[in-house]
């Protein structure tokens, strides 16, 4: 792509009424090149693809955005664009899968591929559009900057709480049993009872998993700055019913 000084350095050459051969041996520019020129001077503006409004996918992108805020990142290529990794345990093939198709379902390209590192594997997807939409992408850590959703963000979580949680208790949560001995008539039994654990160190991410808790009507408490813990029966049901544990 030659400038617009090289073009009209070109033409006034051609305008001492010398001829295209004789222009073109000398700059090295080509007699097409400089004949384009003398209908339109300007370069033609390159074409772009418009930019992605909201996910169309609602239900795929609020899993998505879940899975981000835990365990997913956006970098920037060298040449240009964005890469989304969601970081994912090797040990449970059925979240990386439940991955994939969340990212292909919301991915501009309808593309990604796996990479495979010591005990985890990367989803991973290439677009130019994912900083648009995940505008909580930027530099540093989550948990040591602000994160908040665009209005269009919090209408699709409004409406998709239970994937949102999903995302949220795949990527950062898990579902364990908790044993525990209590005295009975004087004799001690062993009790085992599920519960579901949520950890992140950002205020801002514990704030959304606690607030869509409080939207589907799951109870649930602090066990530290950083744990969210659901332990009552009827929440458990309806964590297991919507959520369930990794695979």
């Amino acid at each position: 792509m030659y400038d617009v000084g090289t073009r009209e350095r070109a033409l006034a050459l051609v305008a001492q009424g010398r001829s295209l051969n004789s222009v073109s041996r000398e700059t090295g520019i080509s007699r097409a090149a400089i004949r384009s020129w003398q209908v339109r001077l300007q370069p033609r503006p390159r074409p772009t693809a418009p930019e992605p409004g909201p996910p169309a996918d609602e239900r795929a992108y609020a899993y998505l955005l879940g899975l981000y805020l835990g365990d997913g990142c956006v970098s920037t290529h060298r040449r240009g664009g964005h890469y989304l990794r969601i970081a994912c345990t090797a040990s449970w093939p059925g979240l990386i899968d439940a991955c994939e198709a969340a990212l292909r379902a919301v991915s501009p390209s309808g593309r990604s591929y796996r990479v495979r590192a010591r005990g985890y594997v990367s989803v991973v997807g290439y677009s130019r559009h994912w900083p648009l939409l995940f505008p909580q992408a930027g530099p540093g850590k989550k948990h040591e900057r602000p994160i908040a959703l665009v209005p269009w963000q919090q209408a699709i979580v409004d409406a998709h709480p239970w994937e949102f949680i999903r995302g949220l208790v795949h990527s950062d949560g898990c579902r364990v049993t908790n044993r525990t001995t209590r005295l009975v008539n004087g004799e001690r039994k062993r009790y085992e009872y599920p519960r579901y654990f949520f950890t992140n160190h950002s205020a801002d991410i514990m704030r959304l998993f606690t607030t869509a808790l409080d939207q589907v009507g799951v109870e649930w408490r602090r066990t530290n700055a950083h744990t969210v813990s659901i332990a009552r029966k009827a929440s458990v049901a309806l964590m297991d019913a919507r959520v369930g544990a990794k695979c």
